[in-house]
């Protein structure tokens, strides 16, 4: 028997950047764990609600947060955002997003250039004509100034055109000319790099500068990276623009950022979720997470694992229960992780028959056979391949999250302290 949480050792796969960049504490390349991020959607100006949604995305598991900084009044607010988050007791890094104005709220607003970790620059937007070079030009001399890395952040929405121009003229004479989503690629691909190699000739050090060049097309971003990485040595930071809403968003996200993960490319990753109405923002923190873990990259919360329901299983009482452990072990993960080493490793199974109840619980650390139709009403539980006790009665849940507990509590490393 081998419990699913020791098939690998999470974070083993190839890695194609040597660079290390630290984000405010944060190791982000090299043989760093896949970093997870995520951005706020509140006016920045509102301190005391960006400050909660920050908390909320970092108690989720984000491990860097971006904010927008698009005025004065923003740029003002983000100091007293990262004093209220230090109050809360959260100390994750703050990402400034900067586009058309960022030269000017940084050397206005010293005390925010200060606070933010990093800064993120978009060359497309940074200025046009001839004031592009100094504007890009000043964002870097204050970002060695404050000694703080850089994202440069390409995005197909907003492409320098003048890159895309020369890109065009090049093709057009090619005997075989491209199609126009290779030029437009290539055009993402080059003014990331010719961005990356003016900001070193400014004076910003190769390992203070991550690249992203993203697209809403999966294809289009699988391709686009591999050439990033192939040519460049530069953290990668990964995810679709506007990936869109619920299912569809998480999909193509899924599908590209898998992909490019497994080939070792990519070192920090976002979901750019669309939320439900009412929607929590932190979903998209849930979604990273399920997607590195998923893949054996790393380990943030145990995994429940639940059959899908057939017409052996027409009560719906497995489903609740695996629901609700997932939710539960969740909302405990805050508390294990302060006590305990290595609890996110465990697996859970919540199966609904016989056929594959029992060989599947036994598969994790703690798995549980609920009757299908028909059958005894008995639901043995498996701890580490081993039947150890058979729930009856209206009090499976409860019961089943107290063997959860224990296990917790007698299985893993207490903390010192």
């Amino acid at each position: 028997m081998m419990n699913s949480s020791s098939a690998c050792p999470f974070g083993a796969r190839p890695r194609h950047r040597t660079r290390l960049v630290q984000v405010g504490g944060v190791a982000v390349g090299a043989a760093a764990p896949v970093v997870v991020q995520s951005m706020t959607n509140t006016d920045t100006a509102d301190v005391l609600g960006t400050a909660m949604q920050v908390a909320e995305l970092a108690r989720a598991g984000s491990e860097i947060v971006r904010l927008t900084v698009n005025n004065e009044a923003a740029a003002k607010a983000v100091p007293h955002i990262r004093d209220r988050l230090l109050a809360l007791n959260v100390d994750v890094p703050l990402v400034g997003d900067f586009h058309y104005n960022g030269h000017k709220l940084l050397t206005d607003f010293p005390a925010c250039a200060e606070a933010l970790a990093k800064f993120r620059i978009n060359p497309g937007n940074v200025g046009a004509g001839t004031k592009r070079d100094p504007q890009f030009a000043a964002i870097v001399e204050l970002a060695c100034r404050y000694d703080k890395p850089v994202r440069i952040g390409v995005n197909w929405g907003s492409l320098d055109q003048s890159v895309l121009a020369r890109i065009m003229d090049a093709n057009a004479k090619l005997a075989e000319p491209r199609d126009a989503g290779a030029v437009m690629r290539e055009a993402l691909v080059v003014s990331a790099l010719e961005s990356a190699a003016k900001a070193e000739e400014y004076g910003l050090a190769g390992d203070r500068i991550i690249l992203s060049a993203k697209v809403s097309s999966v294809q289009d971003l699988i391709a686009v990276y591999r050439e990033l990485a192939a040519r460049s040595d530069y953290p990668l930071h990964l995810g679709l623009t506007e990936a869109g809403m619920g299912s569809k968003g998480i999909v193509a996200s899924t599908a590209a950022l898998a992909v490019l993960l497994q080939e070792g490319i990519g070192d920090t990753i976002r979901i750019s979720l669309t939320p439900e109405p009412g929607g929590s923002r932190s979903q998209e923190v849930v979604v990273a997470q399920e997607i590195l873990q998923t893949m054996g990259l790393r380990a943030f919360t145990p995994m429940v694992t639940a059959c899908p329901g057939c017409g052996r299983t027409t009560s719906t009482f497995f489903q609740e229960l695996a629901d609700g452990i997932q939710r539960y072990v969740r909302e405990q993960m805050p508390v294990w992780r302060e006590q305990y080493d290595g609890v996110e490793n465990m697996t859970l199974a919540v199966m609904g028959c016989v056929v594959n109840g029992p060989g599947e619980s036994k598969h994790a650390n703690i798995g549980i056979s609920l009757p299908g139709t028909g059958e005894t009403p008995a639901a043995p539980v498996f701890v580490d391949g081993e039947k150890t006790v058979t729930l009856r009665g209206d009090n499976i849940a409860a019961e089943f999250k107290a063997i959860v507990d224990d296990y917790v509590a007698t299985r893993y490393t207490r903390k010192a302290g």
